[in-house]
């Protein structure tokens, strides 16, 4: 089964605002340590890419998604070059997958089918399905009673056209709750800009969120769902994981571009820039950045890849003393040893 990709509305509705500067990577964004250039890889499948999240599951396998709709797994100690075996076939496009406390399973953030769960034996179950208020399911955190938050990224663009919903600038995105004993799915925060990663604080009376839009890390308390800005960030954050000690690691596709953050005062020239093609559009930065925070969002270490080895991670994950990489773009996950 394919899951058919939703169209995307041709014009987009950008709003004026004031023109942003790119910080340097400079201080504890210093690339000092440049270790994501030397990962080894674990490849998809011939033709495969696009491993956007990865999770390490309850039998210690590393598990992540493609493109093409289907999850990949291998053993967490597989030497690089290891192909992966097939785990199961959504139809859509996985993004963001975590460990389902409820019976070892995984919950999928599927990008064109909504909210999924893939029980132990691989087989794919939907939660919340496309309806309203689902639109582009993208990260997720598991609470402790089983409640899957997640983010949905756009009401307006599908996962096919994101870079329209960075240059329309518009709050399109939200976070929602699902409840698996009644079913239903509720709003807890919107107004917020391309919403991507999200992981839950030790007491679960928050959620640590990645705005990709605007390039910052925010609080949202439970169950108030109120959004604190934490802090600016020098490069635009995707997936966010909980170590489990009160910090996270942040992936971070690409730094900041200056064309981007340029446009933002000209909206007629923005929506000119989303009819161009692809290709000739403001491209991300080919560099590898992931990042160590603690709870208020202070930077305690990054690790970089500046000749692009790994390019656009969006997706990060510590094991142990392992940190594992998934990509939108890459042909595999990546592995780096944090010692």
């Amino acid at each position: 089964m394919v899951v058919p990709r939703p169209r995307a509305p041709l014009l987009i509705r950008p709003v004026r605002e004031p023109a942003t500067v790119p910080p340097p990577l400079t201080g504890p964004w210093a690339p000092a340590d440049t270790r994501l250039d030397r990962a080894d890889l674990l490849p998809l499948p011939p033709g495969g890419h696009g491993p956007e999240d990865v999770v390490v599951d309850g039998d210690g396998r590393v598990v992540s998604g493609d493109e093409d709709g289907r999850l990949w797994w291998w053993p967490s100690d597989s030497p690089p070059g290891t192909p992966p075996t097939l785990l199961a076939e959504t139809g859509g496009r996985p993004l963001g997958i975590e460990r389902d406390p409820v019976d070892g399973g995984l919950l999928v953030c599927d990008a064109y089918r909504g909210l999924l769960r893939v029980d132990p034996a691989g087989r794919v179950h939907e939660l919340t399905g496309t309806a309203p208020p689902v639109h582009l399911a993208d990260n997720a955190a598991v609470a402790r009673d089983g409640t899957v938050y997640f983010t949905d990224s756009s009401d307006r663009f599908p996962l096919s056209h994101w870079k329209r919903d960075l240059l329309e600038h518009r709050p399109n995105g939200r976070v929602l709750a699902y409840d698996r004993r009644s079913g239903r799915t509720d709003v807890v925060a919107d107004g917020l800009y391309f919403p991507n990663g999200l992981a839950l604080t030790p007491d679960e009376s928050a959620l640590m969120l990645a705005e990709t839009a605007t390039h910052r890390l925010l609080r949202v308390d439970l169950p108030s769902g109120r959004a604190t800005v934490l802090t600016d960030l020098p490069a635009y954050p995707d997936n966010v994981s909980a170590v489990g000690d009160g910090t996270y690691w942040v992936a971070l596709p690409s730094p900041r571009l200056r064309a981007m953050e340029r446009l933002l005062p000209h909206p007629r020239v923005r929506q000119i820039v989303a009819l161009l093609p692809g290709a000739v559009q403001p491209q991300p930065r080919r560099y590898g950045l992931v990042a160590l925070v603690d709870g208020t969002g202070r930077v305690l270490r990054t690790l970089h890849g500046p000749s692009g080895a790994y390019p656009m991670v969006t997706g990060v994950r510590q094991h142990g003393r392992t940190l594992w990489l998934g990509s939108l773009t890459a042909t595999g996950v990546a592995r780096v040893d944090l010692d």
